[in-house]
């Protein structure tokens, strides 16, 4: 396990921040990676996972983090986090994408990239393939990206329920991934966060073996990032997981007050309304 913490801001804005990957029980290599930046009231967070049936995967995931967090580091201040970050990813693509051209043993890699930039109290996250990003708020977690795998797209359908997605085969079958095409589709998505909310980013590798109730307990029991991110890791290896896991941790530690209001839920989506029109769940 490789945690890395790092904490500092202003006193009304400040973030704690915490990552760890780890091997997992059954794998004999890493494809995860993850990176933080913390610099005064802004945190900058990502994590991604390879994509192991390409060759070249650990070598996609590690320059997604490393291209994604330099990229933001160049772009200007002035555009705001959010934008730079969004840039950020898209230079990550390339550059993976134009590596792979260019080495024959790396043709096709390709990487699953969750990051998020927070900056007073706003949330903007970037996402491509089926790595999480989770809100964690008074005891409730809520899932704020949208996997962009076969089952996903199934579940948001109608066509298949969110149980039964567990299990399918295609809950690994990816839509989207960096690096594969020389322009990624890129989710995004932003919101206000509050003081006491915990944002976690993972890999499959955890939360394929922990439920989202399972993750929120986890977190909540947990002092301060770093002790989260390396319980989360901890918990999943203790059941076996497969696969290679990463945990990342970003807390809200004193910024907006908290205002006691609930997790939005997530809009239905066209799955939601075909099960309201035909009356029934799947």
């Amino acid at each position: 396990m490789t945690p890395a913490t790092e904490a500092g801001a202003p006193a009304d804005h400040v973030l704690d921040v915490a990552a760890a990957t780890h091997v997992g029980t059954e794998r004999g290599n890493n494809e995860d990676a993850c990176g933080t930046i913390v610099e005064g009231a802004c945190a900058v967070v990502a994590v991604a996972d390879g994509v192991s049936s390409g060759a070249g995967g650990e070598v996609a995931s590690e320059m997604a983090v490393e291209v994604t967090l330099r990229a933001w580091r160049e772009e200007s201040a002035s555009l705001g986090a959010g934008q730079r970050l969004y840039r950020a990813v898209q230079q990550a693509n390339i550059e993976i994408y134009d590596r792979a051209v260019a080495v024959p043993e790396l043709r096709g890699m390709a990487t699953t990239l969750v990051a998020v930039a927070v900056e007073r109290g706003e949330l903007t996250a970037i996402h491509v393939g089926d790595s999480r990003l989770y809100l964690v708020r008074a005891g409730e977690i809520a899932q704020l990206t949208k996997d962009h795998t076969v089952a996903a797209e199934k579940v948001r359908f109608g066509l298949l329920s969110k149980e039964k997605a567990r299990e399918s085969p295609d809950r690994s079958v990816l839509t989207r991934s960096v690096g594969r095409e020389l322009i990624v589709s890129r989710d995004r998505l932003s919101r206000t966060v509050e003081q006491g909310d915990a944002l976690v980013l993972c890999s499959d590798g955890l939360y394929n073996v922990l439920r989202d109730e399972e993750i929120a307990s986890v977190v909540g029991a947990a002092g301060g990032a770093a002790a989260a991110a390396r319980a989360l890791v901890d918990a999943a290896n203790a059941r076996g997981t497969p696969d290679n896991l990463t945990a990342a941790v970003v807390r809200v530690v004193s910024g907006l007050a908290p205002r006691g209001a609930p997790i939005a839920a997530p809009p239905a989506g066209l799955g939601g309304l075909v099960r309201r029109l035909l009356g029934r769940g799947v």
